[in-house]
């Protein structure tokens, strides 16, 4: 038996032309707006070419399963929502999928109220839950339960992307993990629980309650976590800080690092490999490799 997944994060879509209303303008917005202008979004120049041939590789490639950890936009306005929906289309073509946001799809309170990330991913975000809550949630994938967490946390400073989980939302993933049948616990999130070396993330970058997330998952028996945030993809095994295996899926779209994870689960094994954009190809091709031991039973 085996079973397939892919893993992309961190497209960044944008509108162009990108318009601010007038209150965005005295918020942490106009200097995210300036930094998309002329800072780092110079890197995501090509970042619709690139998810629209992405999306295309997703659809025809056959897996089983598909996750999206997050930032699906740039400042989290409306108009890029909709750019969202064009590029990826995700109500049409796709397998069973997965969507957790990220800190720029939450980038300010009036994002999380407006809903647009749920309304985009909508069909992306079936699954078991506690007392109706949007978060957590778990989907059956074949052999596999995929837990999603929600760890995106507004924040006031355009200085800020930490996350937070929360007190309350921690509670219901502790009590979802308890309550789901018998199968490999995979944890899904935005945020990672430390860097490529495994030191600990940067202070206004890091997910504030990892420890505790940590400590539940665990205990729960989790065997594996994925997750996106850095745009550099990485994977770290089991270690003295590490119960299993956390894997970034780094930034699917952004200049010199583009690429996405696949996932195959067979022969004990997970067998993890980059697909990698080549823009003289204009096409995704396969990049370097790892493996680790996985049980599916």
């Amino acid at each position: 038996m085996s079973f397939r997944i892919a893993h992309f994060s961190d497209i960044h879509l944008t509108a162009r032309p990108l318009r601010l209303a007038a209150l965005d303008w005295i918020g942490k917005r106009a200097a995210g707006w300036i930094n998309a202008r002329v800072g780092r979004g110079q890197l995501f120049l090509d970042a619709t070419e690139v998810a629209s041939v992405m999306a295309a590789d997703l659809r025809a490639r056959g897996y089983d399963h598909i996750i999206f950890s997050g930032d699906a936009t740039t400042l989290g306005l409306n108009m890029e929502f909709d750019e969202v929906r064009r590029v990826l289309d995700p109500d049409n073509g796709w397998p069973p999928a997965l969507a957790v946001p990220g800190n720029h799809d939450y980038y300010t309170r009036r994002a999380v109220r407006a809903g647009a990330f749920e309304r985009v991913f909508a069909t992306w975000q079936g699954g078991e839950r506690i007392d109706g809550h949007t978060y957590p949630f778990a989907q059956r994938a074949g052999p596999f339960w995929l837990v999603a967490v929600n760890s995106a946390d507004p924040t006031l400073g355009f200085w800020d992307s930490r996350g937070r989980v929360g007190k309350d939302q921690l509670q219901r993933v502790e009590e979802l993990l308890r309550q789901l049948p018998p199968g490999p616990r995979v944890m899904v999130t935005h945020y990672p629980l430390c860097l490529a070396s495994g030191a600990p993330e940067r202070r206004w970058r890091r997910l504030r309650d990892a420890e505790r997330l940590l400590a539940v998952a665990r205990e729960a028996g989790v065997r594996l976590w994925l997750h996106g945030h850095r745009h550099v993809s990485y994977f770290r095994d089991v270690g003295p800080s590490l119960p299993f295996p956390v894997v970034c899926a780094g930034s699917a779209t952004q200049a010199e690092k583009w690429s996405y994870n696949e996932y195959t689960f067979a022969d004990h094994q997970m067998y993890g490999r980059r697909r990698v954009w080549a823009p003289e190809a204009g096409q995704f091709m396969d990049g370097d490799g790892f493996s680790v031991p996985f049980t599916l039973g």
